[in-house]
């Protein structure tokens, strides 16, 4: 093999998606997915290459600095994608202990062991393994999030156009709340416990290259959607709802910006990086793409009641969509952050690098996807899912 990776949460909604374009478009590659099979974690999610011959499954909990270690000298482990964490807020507040082990200890555990390993395997004063008669340079490669950088301000509540677009951006709704935007040089301010844990473990990898000179890279993305998103998630946990008529809870006015990008353009940005982005760099990952919270929600119960054929169509050509009475406002999430807007022209200057999808085709094939693929929702629900692992990797 070139080059032997493992991707750390591949089970995942984001890891998936990365395992599955590794997979695919790198045969030669040795692709290990990782992942401790949490709530979030779902092996369906990769039944289309499980049976690659270069793809391997391992059940292991990341802050397991022993096996880990094991892992990366049975495999001869090059390179490290790490997206593995515990990602949800309101389950940060509820629970940090588990956000700080998990996050923090878990990050720390694999940069020891990568770091050891790759001292006794690489060629003497440098970090490349040799595979065959091929050289191979060790990355790191963390994957983190904006959250990390705390929140930026509502100057323009009303909307205004914005400094740059992207192919990501909407073509219907294109506005900016604000006239700053995170860059790589932002001064972290996290304001969860989760991303007060993610900004942690971003300063353990930094603090590798920096004291050991350890190959790592990080970068920051902004909001994913799109296939195999756990539903407790904002866009699949709406899809759901609206299909069986239940309440849309909706935090405080709807008023909080984000910046989405399409899960699989994100997955492409991974590749790239891992494989040209300069080491001990950070990269900011966003699609220029910001929405108030209340107008995606609009437009996703737009879309699931034109799905559905529940849209009614008025005598002038004026459009109702009845799934709106679901919309139900509750108490605000404590420590809501105001704004989140990403600017990744770093990344498109230097790796050229850029979204592929536009929004309203992400949101149309992410509708159309949940709404094909009920039994894989119900699964999850249901808790169903959970039974995969026993019935497909016990006995092998």
């Amino acid at each position: 093999m070139k080059r032997n990776i493992v991707i750390t949460g591949g089970a995942g909604f984001i890891g998936s998606h990365v395992v599955r374009l590794f997979v695919n478009k790198y045969p030669e590659y040795r692709i290990v997915n990782l992942d401790k099979l949490t709530y979030a974690g779902n092996l369906a999610n990769l039944k289309d290459i499980e049976n690659k011959p270069n793809y391997r499954f391992v059940r292991m909990d990341i802050c397991d600095f022993e096996a880990f270690y094991a892992l990366m000298q049975e495999e001869k482990i090059d390179g490290i994608i790490h997206l593995a964490a515990e990602s949800h807020v309101d389950r940060s507040i509820k629970d940090p202990f588990t956000f700080a082990k998990t996050n923090v200890m878990g990050t720390l555990a694999l940069l020891q062991a990568a770091k050891l390993y790759w001292e006794s395997a690489c060629e003497p004063g440098t970090w490349n393994m040799k595979h065959g008669v091929d050289s191979v340079p060790c990355r790191f490669y963390h994957i983190s999030t904006d959250e990390v950088y705390g929140a930026l301000k509502m100057d323009h509540p009303e909307g205004i156009k914005p400094p740059f677009t992207t192919t990501a951006s909407s073509s219907e709704h294109h506005l900016a709340y604000g006239e700053d935007f995170f860059y790589e040089t932002t001064k972290y301010n996290p304001h969860s416990p989760y991303s007060a844990s993610k900004a942690s473990s971003d300063h353990f990898v930094r603090a590798y290259h920096d004291t050991y000179g350890m190959p790592t890279i990080v970068t920051n993305c902004s909001n994913n959607y799109g296939p195999y998103q756990f539903p407790e998630k904002l866009i699949p946990l709406f899809i759901n709802n609206i299909r069986h008529r239940k309440p849309l809870p909706v935090y405080g006015k709807g008023e909080n910006v984000r910046d989405w990008l399409f899960v699989e353009d994100h997955a492409r940005a991974i590749d790239e990086i891992f494989h040209n982005g300069s080491v001990a760099e950070t990269y900011n990952i966003g699609g220029f793409n910001e929405w108030k919270n209340i107008d995606i929600i609009k437009v996703v119960i737009q879309t699931v009641d034109d799905a559905l054929g529940r849209t009614i169509v008025k005598n002038d050509g004026k459009k109702e969509y009845p799934d709106m009475d679901l919309i139900t406002y509750v108490t605000d999430r404590l420590g809501h952050d105001a704004r989140y807007a990403i600017d990744s022209t770093k990344l498109q200057k230097e790796l050229g690098w850029e979204p592929s999808l536009q929004f309203e085709e992400g949101i149309k094939r992410t509708v159309n996807w949940y709404l094909e693929n009920e039994e894989w929702m119900n699964n999850i629900t249901s808790g169903e899912y959970e039974k995969y692992y026993e019935e497909m990797y016990k006995n092998r």
